[in-house]
């Protein structure tokens, strides 16, 4: 299975409806709708006020210009209670849309956490290097979304509707525009109207001409973001092996390295912002007199009194800031598009990650016994990495597996586990065993000690007394009390003491069948001597499969299933990998486990 790369290529309007659908046909959709719904009236009531104001604006000039002090004071007081009534539309409606987004984006965040942690989709992602930053692809281009989907949809509306109220006041209020051209007369009705479309036109098509770039720099700014920020959270994560190593000076070369990438392309932002403020803010300023110059000669003529002039301005500055959204808008644009581009492809990962069949078919069934056949593992590039096994591992046996690094041992348990799915074959796994594996390096999440001991089950499920047993059998009675102190216990603890708690994990949950990656290399031979004693005595009916380099866990195990290289028929793959096979055979183990010693036979 292979999960292709997504890059900023342009996405089309129906992944743009792919992504913004859900939420609105979803079991919280009657909520939406009716949230979306009342903010949409109160924008439209925003837009009718302001028709309001503009005919206030003809009225009181007029009483200036006449000096009619009743009807000066009479709009005094209209305007007065147009304003509290706008006011407290315009707060409500900031109020309802972010009651919406913050609803639309809590719904979109489950669902995508959903969709990339099932089915190991995150672990398939991180292998194939299918998308960089999913942490910032669902913390912030999910807000992006909501926020400018809300936004600019809803302004876009506005724009619409004040259009559609305010170019028929325009029309009659701007009335004809005669002059002589060629020796004949002109005529333009509604003449204010067409210089209102042609200005926003031709700031529409320079603008969009000059910040065209700004897409794929947004698009670009956001992955260099992420990058750094990754950067820096694994120096924290491992500052222990940063200062051990005296790293610093290569962790400040790899994180300089990495904000250059944001400050180089934070330069070309900016140079695009430049040239695009040039353009939109001599827009906007000559805007504030266009009217003034336009309709001038019909006040001068006496055609229009003031307050009709000011009607004719204040019109036209409804039109034209209508018909200069997407001018206003530009900048959201871009960084909303580069939020779309990277979800749309993200979501595409995640979804391949998903529903791609691995051709390793993990079953669970009624047969006692875990059962490979014809089981192939390969790299994620698709080269082959074994030879055909076919084997079976019964009730309660102790296997070693052992191999030189980078053979495969570790990819047979996660073939196992069902989370590798380069290769082929079958494999069946007995319908009621509960399976756990331990890797080398186990989990430790963020919390109290009894959460992490105890993950992935519930605290709760065990009482304070078993687990406290078996932090002293696991040589731990040192953190018995900051057992419900919270800490970054990955930070914490030494490696020993991770795989130790790890260890009572085990002995806690009491699986039928374990695999242990390594589980113990980080302890002293005494102690995992000890452990693995332990295991054999507190889980004797248990099948314990282990990866281990030191030849002393042997004894606690009765069969060795080695991994040797493949030189029949030749060798080396074109890469320099080669192909290797299990070679099973029995150990005389010091510590037999109550499995039958015939079924070391099952292995072909």
């Amino acid at each position: 299975m292979q999960i292709k790369r997504r890059t900023s290529e342009p996405t089309d309007w129906h992944a743009v409806w792919r992504l913004l659908k859900p939420y609105w046909v979803s079991e919280e959709k009657w909520k939406a709708r009716g949230l979306l719904a009342t903010v949409v009236v109160l924008a439209l009531g925003m837009v009718y006020i302001n028709v309001l104001f503009n005919e206030w604006n003809r009225v009181f000039y007029n009483a200036l210009e006449s000096k009619d002090l009743a009807t000066f004071k009479q709009q005094l007081w209209r305007f007065s209670y147009l304003a509290f009534i706008y006011i407290a539309v315009a707060i409500y409606k900031v109020y309802l849309t972010q009651a919406l987004e913050i609803r639309w984006r809590g719904w979109m965040t489950r669902q995508y956490m959903d969709g990339w942690l099932s089915g190991q989709a995150y672990y398939r992602i991180e292998q194939a290097g299918g998308a960089d930053n999913p942490d910032q692809r669902i913390a912030e281009d999910l807000k992006y979304l909501t926020n400018g989907s809300l936004t600019l949809s809803l302004g876009l509306l506005s724009s619409v509707v004040t259009l559609v109220s305010f170019v028929g006041i325009l029309w009659s209020v701007s009335g004809p525009l005669s002059f002589m051209l060629g020796g004949q007369n002109w005529v333009i009705p509604g003449y204010m109207v067409w210089f209102a479309i042609a200005y926003a036109g031709i700031g529409s098509l320079l603008v969009a001409w000059i910040g065209k770039p700004l897409v794929q720099q947004n698009f670009m700014q956001q992955r260099f973001e992420a990058d750094f920020r990754f950067g820096l959270i694994r120096v924290r994560e491992n500052a222990e092996s940063v200062a051990l190593y005296r790293g610093e000076p290569q962790e400040h070369a790899q994180l300089e390295g990495r904000f250059e990438k944001i400050r180089d392309n934070w330069w070309q932002i900016m140079r695009t912002t430049k040239r695009l403020n040039v353009a939109s803010t001599f827009y906007a300023q000559f805007a504030i007199i266009f009217p003034f110059l336009v309709g001038a000669p019909r006040y001068f003529s006496g055609a229009i009194t003031l307050g009709g002039l000011m009607q004719i301005s204040s019109a036209f500055g409804q039109v034209q800031s209508a018909l200069s959204w997407f001018i206003d808008a530009f900048s959201a644009l871009a960084e909303w598009k580069a939020s779309v581009n990277r979800l749309s492809g993200f979501h595409d990962v995640v979804e391949a990650a998903r529903h791609t069949e691995s051709r390793i078919k993990v079953v669970r069934n009624g047969t006692e016994d875990i059962t490979l056949a014809d089981l192939t593992l390969a790299l994620p590039s698709g080269l082959p990495l074994t030879q055909p096994l076919s084997s079976a591992i019964g009730p309660g046996q102790r296997i070693l597996v052992a191999g030189p690094s980078g053979c495969g041992k570790s990819t047979l348990f996660r073939a196992i586990a069902g989370i590798w799915p380069y290769g082929d074959g079958a494999i069946d796994i007995p319908q009621q065993a509960s399976v756990m594996f331990l890797p080398q390096r186990s989990y430790l999440p963020i919390g109290t000690l009894r959460a992490a001991v105890t993950y992935p089950m519930a605290a709760h499920n065990y009482d304070d007394a078993d687990i406290l047993r078996h932090f002293d059998a696991c040589r731990l009675a040192h953190l018995a009390p900051v057992l419900d102190q919270e800490e970054n216990w990955s930070q914490k603890l030494s490696p020993g003491e991770q795989q130790r708690l790890a260890m009572v994990r085990v002995l806690l949950i009491r699986p039928d069948i374990v695999f242990l990656d390594e589980a113990s290399s980080a302890m002293d031979g005494d102690t995992e001597a000890a452990l693995y004693a332990l295991l054999t005595a507190e889980l004797p009916e248990s099948t314990i499969v282990s990866i281990a380099h030191r030849e002393s866990v042997a004894q606690y195990h009765h069969l060795r299933w080695q991994f040797v290289a493949d030189d029949n028929g030749g060798n080396a793959q074109r890469d320099g990998t080669r192909t290797y096979r299990i070679v099973p055979s029995v150990l005389q183990a010091a510590v037999q486990p109550r499995a039958s010693q015939a079924s070391a036979s099952r292995t072909q």
